[in-house]
């Protein structure tokens, strides 16, 4: 997606689709991405988290208020 940018760091996979399935219902544009790779045995994930989320700017404070409601 052009002119995205990371939004937030995602703590898990349950974290990860909850947020995608809001964010769809909403209609808000967005890319979850992991740092999973089976290549390096999750490496990755245990040096910089599960992954993130991605969109566009306009959708940032939205996105932070939907994952800041999902932790609590």
């Amino acid at each position: 997606m052009e002119n995205s940018e990371k939004i937030m760091d995602l703590d898990n996979e349950f974290e990860a689709g909850l947020l995608e399935e809001i964010l769809k219902d909403r209609n808000i544009p967005h890319i979850i991405r992991s740092y999973s790779d089976s290549a390096y045995d999750g490496v990755f994930q245990v040096q910089f988290g599960w992954g993130h989320v991605e969109a566009l700017p306009q959708y940032k404070d939205e996105i932070i208020e939907i994952l800041e409601a999902i932790r609590n």
